[in-house]
């Protein structure tokens, strides 16, 4: 074999020192690996065979003190590059199409080189309990990075993983992080103390030529393992590594394929919630965020429109602290208004169900939060058409839609009370649905009926309170055709506290 012709033709001073081959011909036997695993021939199968039993060898037979000695820099570094040719030739194919036989063929090197990484941590943790191995630290730091992206490429559920794969990669993710001690991979990529300084820069610096523009789908699981790994830091750490993340999660978000989208999206959210807003106004960098996710509104995409508007609504507070509003001026259009709007011009004409539930499940948290509050009264028509046209739509046993857009009602109407008894028309229209339903006949509320209008009745003493004048004649009718004890009883107490005085909903 090519390995023992290297360690043959090493310098004669090699076979006289304890603990094998010389640093200089393990030098030449890692180099040769590394070099057959970059040919044509690690790609046939007794080719590769070869490589990582030789490979295998090599490591058995080297005692930690060679592998790990204090003068060994040049080995440290043989030995990552040898590390991240292993985890290039486990990567899946860059044709994401790829199934059956090219899957489960990843799956199988992934296997290989991960008894491989198995047997270069065992080595590591024996050089750390050994007090002739000072420099383990060193070469771990060389072999951590590659390992830990193998490590995740292949430990998540992925069209080119098994489940034997998968248990070698996490077991090799748990011998990583017990040599490198730390107790999670948060602490393994942002440092388990103040004084440590972390992996994650290093992590990003081996994922960096797979995630420009012209490289990034080159290997499929490249997004997967950055998204995952942003997702494990938070909150001050990530603030450090802004310019690292922000460039490769817009690259993702803006491509064709809708799951990509979602995934670039979910990384962008992540950032928000874990970078300070002053980081994120500087250099107009929220706006960028805000410009890149708004345009995804325009794809008619569930799983996608609600991530968009997950995180555009923790995007807004940080945008409004860079609005200056001027007491003696008309109250600038915000985004959040921006979005609203948006959402309503889609929300009017749809039709198709998964995405009327998604606007419905959201459209709450633009009317009560404090991003809009009294300004909503700016979209009130538009609001009142959608709550209505909503209403009168069957959407299934659990009528999600429906009880979305009541709490919608009822927020709107504590935010907007001064202007809502112009809207009586709408009203009294709401009220004599809720009228058919409970009798049984109508078509607008047909449905896991109980609960729905339980959560209708509650809202009724909001509307009713508010517009008592011009709604009791309305309530004294009502009893002469429903005999339902519920209605009547909710009609009873919403003209007792009519009786009392404004409702005061601010």
């Amino acid at each position: 074999m090519e390995l023992d012709s290297a360690l043959e033709n090493s310098p004669p001073e090699s076979s006289s020192l304890a603990g094998g081959p010389s640093s200089a011909a393990l030098r030449q036997a890692f180099s040769q690996i590394l070099h057959r695993l970059t040919r044509q021939e690690a790609r046939r199968g007794n080719g590769r065979d070869a490589i990582f039993q030789d490979l295998s060898a090599l490591i058995e037979a080297t005692e930690c003190g060679r592998l790990f000695e204090e003068s060994g820099t040049a080995i440290h570094e043989m030995l990552g590059e040898v590390a991240k040719a292993l985890g290039t030739y486990a990567a899946p194919p860059a044709e994401e199409g790829v199934r059956g036989a090219g899957h489960s063929g990843v799956a199988e090197k992934a296997v290989e080189v991960g008894l491989v990484f198995l047997k270069l941590l065992r080595q590591v943790e024996t050089a750390k309990k050994s007090l002739v191995c000072p420099a383990w630290q060193r070469g771990l730091r060389h072999l951590a990075g590659p390992i830990y992206v193998f490590a995740i490429t292949h430990s998540l559920e992925q069209p080119w993983t098994s489940p034997r794969s998968q248990d070698i990669a996490g077991e090799a993710l748990s011998l990583l992080l017990q040599v490198s001690d730390c107790g999670s991979v948060a602490g393994f990529l942002r440092g388990e103390n103040e004084e440590e300084k972390g992996r994650f820069t290093v992590i990003m610096g081996l994922l960096k030529p797979d995630l420009n523009k012209e490289s990034w789908k080159n290997n499929p699981a490249t997004k997967h393992v950055f998204s995952w790994t942003l997702q494990q830091v938070t909150r001050p750490w990530l603030s450090q590594h802004l310019e690292r993340i922000l460039p490769p999660s817009l690259l993702i978000s803006d491509d064709y394929q809708t799951e990509n989208k979602i995934l670039g999206i979910r990384c962008l959210h992540h950032t928000v919630l874990n970078v300070p807003a002053a980081d994120l106004l500087q250099y107009n960098r929220a706006q960028v965020l805000y410009h890149a996710i708004f345009n995804h509104l325009y794809i008619p995409e569930h799983h996608l429109i609600q991530a968009v508007l997950l995180c555009l609504l923790d995007l807004f507070p940080i945008l409004e602290k860079a609005m200056q509003w001027k007491g003696d001026a008309a109250r600038p259009t915000t985004q959040c208004e921006e979005v609203l709007q948006l959402i309503l011009t889609h929300m009017e004409p749809e039709h198709r169900l998964l995405l009327r539930r998604t606007y419905a499940r959201n459209l709450p948290a633009f009317v009560k939060s404090i991003r809009l509050g009294i300004l909503t009264v700016r979209h009130l028509k538009r609001l009142e058409r959608v709550i209505i046209s909503y209403l009168e739509v069957y959407d299934g046993p659990e009528e999600e839609a429906r009880l979305k857009i009541l709490e919608t009602l009822k927020l709107l109407i504590q935010h907007t009370w001064p202007r809502y008894s112009s809207q009586v028309g709408s009203i009294k229209s709401l009220l004599f649905k809720l009228k058919c339903v409970e009798e049984g006949r109508g078509c607008f509320l047909t449905a896991d009926i109980t609960k729905l209008l339980d959560s209708s009745l509650g809202r009724l003493p909001y509307l009713l309170t508010l517009l008592r004048r011009r709604v009791k004649s309305l309530l004294a009718k009502i009893p002469q055709s429903c005999e339902d004890g519920k209605v009547l009883n909710c009609i009873r107490k919403v003209q007792q506290a009519s009786e009392g005085g404004h409702y005061h909903g601010t």
